[in-house]
Order: structure tokens, then sequence, then C-alpha cells
């Protein structure tokens, strides 16, 4: 294999964003499967289940929400209490509507031969270094430029 063909992106980040936007516009609601196991997860460790958790990741469910080509980032509440969620995309199994089951689930191996890279690293790293502290819960509105 040549050095060009293993630093391809993987298409998952692509593939996760395109079938959200899909799910949302068919008015139904993305269930992400996540690998609780991998590193740098940040997901409430009570609700894994067999080493898995299932996040409702609607628009309405969450707040926040970045997708980007390393990690999925938004704010959630469990048990009627805020966290912040961060999913690496190495561990999103799948993405699928809770209503149909229609999505798509990856294979573990797509990031095996990957190479990121330095700026992506880069951002990785900055990104995992230190979670955002979480803010009070105090209700107001927020203005949107």
């Amino acid at each position: 294999m040549s050095e060009e063909f293993t630093s391809i992106t993987p298409t998952r980040p692509y593939m996760v964003r395109a079938l959200y936007q899909w799910i949302e516009d068919n008015a139904l609601t993305p269930y992400l499967m996540v690998d609780a196991t991998a590193d740098n997860v940040q997901i409430p460790r009570e609700h894994v289940q067999d080493g898995r958790i299932v996040l409702n990741i609607a628009s309405r469910a969450t707040g926040n929400m970045s997708m980007g080509n390393d990690y999925i980032h938004f704010s959630a509440r469990f048990g009627g209490v805020s966290q912040e969620i961060w999913v690496p995309l190495q561990a999103v199994m799948g993405i699928y509507a809770k209503e149909n089951s229609q999505g798509m689930f990856f294979d573990p191996n797509e990031y095996d031969d990957y190479v990121p890279e330095e700026d992506a690293t880069a951002v990785s790293k900055k990104s995992t270094a230190a979670p955002k502290p979480k803010r009070d819960n105090k209700a107001g509105l927020k203005v949107l430029k």
C-alpha cells in the first residue's frame, strides 16, 4: 500500500453528518450508538450497557451540537442534569432513526491504518486536553448573531 492511500480521510464523519441531516429532515429521531470503551469518550457512564451507549442526538434533545471530522460534541440532559458529551468519531458504531431503524453501522477497523495530518492531531489534542467546565444551570435567553 502506498502512503497516500492510508492517509485518506475516513468516510465516517461525512456519513454521520449526512445521515443525521437526512433523519432530521424526515422528522425522525437520530440515535447514535457509541463504543463506551473507546479512548476520550466523555459520556454519562451510568447509562452504559454492554460497553455501548445509545444517545438521542435530535436537535430538540441536544444543545450546541458540533460535528467535526474528529469529534461530536453537544450538551444534553440525563436525569435532569445537563452534561457535556464528547464522542470521538472513532467511537461511533452507527447512526440510525429510532422510529424505523434505518441508518448505517460502520466498519470497526476503518481507523486502523488512518494517520491524521499534524494539524488535525493538534486540534484533536487541544479539544480533549481539558473538557469545558460545567456552567451553572441558569435559565435565560441567549443572543445569537
